[in-house]
């Protein structure tokens, strides 16, 4: 079994300061790289998208809730799906409250392709309270690059609205999404890490295949 080596006190502090220099610098780095994406100019967005929430339908602009910025994760949930993604679950698991979102003039929203019904299935499963509404029968999965030949993918788009006009001004996926205050970033700051085999890890750090572990919370230990 793995342990990190031992080693007196001011040892650790000597390597953890080393580390924590790098950190500051990396610190640094996503500083500058915030402010360019602050600075990445943005899409009109045209089409006029029909979704549907809890309480009926909205537009794009509706899913604002009267703020001006916009955060929507694209949650891989087709119509018909027999399978609830283990990742975008662990997602929306570590979305906190959204006060503090909305104290600066944001809305966090949940899209999906599956009718309605499908996902408050799933949204009574889990007890997730986060708004949650259905793409089904217009196109903005395939505009946004998440429904790709009838596959889906999991995304993150931002978007800033100038009264009725809406702009997409930022777009991640993959492992951009995966830092965003989930299990995974969390896990990241770890001795063990995620335990994922394309992990960069010592020897005798307990190992699998990425997605292996994977569940849905209410799975853990079945």
């Amino acid at each position: 079994m793995y342990v990190p080596d031992t080693v007196s006190p001011a040892e650790w502090n000597a390597a953890h300061e080393e580390l924590l220099a790098k950190e500051k610098e990396l610190t640094r780095v996503q500083d500058r790289l915030a402010a360019e994406r602050r600075r990445q100019p943005a899409v009109r967005m045209s089409e006029e998208y029909v979704f549907t929430g809890g309480s009926g339908e909205f537009s794009l602009a509706d899913l604002f809730e009267g703020r001006r910025q916009l955060i929507v994760y694209h949650f891989m949930l087709p119509p018909g799906a027999e399978h609830q993604c283990e990742g975008c679950s662990m997602f929306v698991d570590n979305l906190g409250e959204p006060e503090h979102l909305n104290a600066r003039d944001t809305t966090l929203a949940v899209v999906s392709r599956a009718p309605y019904p499908e996902i408050a299935a799933v949204r009574e499963r889990m007890g997730w309270t986060v708004p949650w509404y259905s793409s089904f029968g217009s196109g903005f999965n395939e505009d946004m690059g998440v429904t790709v030949d009838g596959g889906e993918n999991f995304g993150l788009s931002v978007f800033i609205r100038d009264e009725d006009a809406v702009y997409r001004t930022y777009f991640t996926q993959g492992r951009g999404v995966e830092k965003l205050g989930t299990s995974w970033s969390l896990l990241d700051l770890t001795p063990l890490g995620r335990q994922e085999l394309w992990e960069d890890s010592p020897e005798g750090v307990p190992q699998s295949a990425p997605y292996a572990w994977w569940r849905l919370r209410d799975e853990y230990g079945t």
